[in-house]
């Protein structure tokens, strides 16, 4: 049957409208064949292990079936690739957010601080400028009180 095999390397499996290469059971792509011997299968295309007759690894597909199975395993595979992902963005993410906070915290504490020293500074200028004023009137009413005696 070795000198009967069609080899068209590079072909690709279409399943249900998605585009996956056929591997074999070595990991290779499987090389799609017809089959040539005379019976009610021949003409029928077919995957087979990238190096039968040599080292078979038994892999055998028909071009026609889908392999449901393997398909939806590699879909899953992608999926939790992508969750596991997601997953480590969202933990960088979370990691950010507290990180954030905790800044805000400060800040925000900073701020008090920073109005607590503001009022202070604001009384105090208010204390002294009404000191300055009674000083002022003191020295007035000292004035005044000389000029009539």
């Amino acid at each position: 049957m070795a000198s009967q095999q069609s080899h068209l390397s590079g072909c690709s499996s279409r399943s249900r409208g998605s585009l996956s290469q056929v591997r074999c059971y070595h990991n290779e792509i499987a090389p799609l064949r017809s089959v040539k011997h005379n019976g009610p299968a021949m003409g029928k295309r077919f995957y087979g292990c990238a190096y039968w007759p040599q080292q078979t690894c038994g892999f055998f597909k028909w071009a026609d079936h889908p392999d449901e199975v393997r398909e939806l395993q590699m879909l899953v595979f992608g999926k939790d690739t992508i969750i596991a992902q997601l997953e480590m963005e969202k933990e960088l993410l979370e990691n950010k957010v507290k990180e954030l906070k905790e800044k805000k915290a400060v800040l925000q504490d900073q701020v008090e601080e920073l109005s607590i020293e503001n009022n202070e500074t604001h009384l105090a200028m208010c204390t002294t400028r009404a000191d300055k004023r009674v000083l002022a009137a003191l020295a007035l009413s000292w004035v005044f009180f000389a000029l009539v005696m």
